[in-house]
């Protein structure tokens, strides 16, 4: 099993060409955060963290931060976790046989419409 970082909505693989602190910097700038954001959550410097990301797109071959996390999802370094999401289910679909789908109307029921007409249009039945 390979080990993964996960952060928010994204999940990091080890063992891709990044170091683990790298790849943990690189899953903040995918979402969104910036230098000074990732330094006050990891408790670090703001210069540190553009070394590492420095250090990062440098191995990537970029020069960027967009082409950084690209780059990342391009070599698969990185991955959004809801395309992991959508692969458990597109595999429950296949291997098994009972039905995730969840049918939400609400159940039939047969009802006798009552309609309020006045006398005269009431058809009347006489024996």
């Amino acid at each position: 099993m390979e080990a993964t970082i996960i952060n928010g909505s994204w999940k990091g693989h080890l063992g891709r060409g990044l170091a683990p602190r790298e790849l943990q910097f690189l899953l903040w700038i995918a979402q969104g955060f910036t230098s000074k954001e990732i330094a006050r959550e990891a408790g670090i410097e703001a210069g540190t963290v553009k070394k590492r990301l420095t250090n990062a797109m440098f191995k990537l071959g970029v020069t960027k931060r967009t082409a950084l996390v690209a780059e990342a999802m391009k070599r698969q370094i990185i991955t959004p976790v809801c395309f992991v999401l959508a692969a458990l289910l597109a595999m429950h679909s296949m291997i098994s046989d009972d039905s995730m789908r969840r049918d939400r109307r609400a159940p039939e029921r047969r009802m006798a419409q009552v309609r309020m007409v006045r006398r005269t249009e009431c058809p009347r039945l006489t024996a």
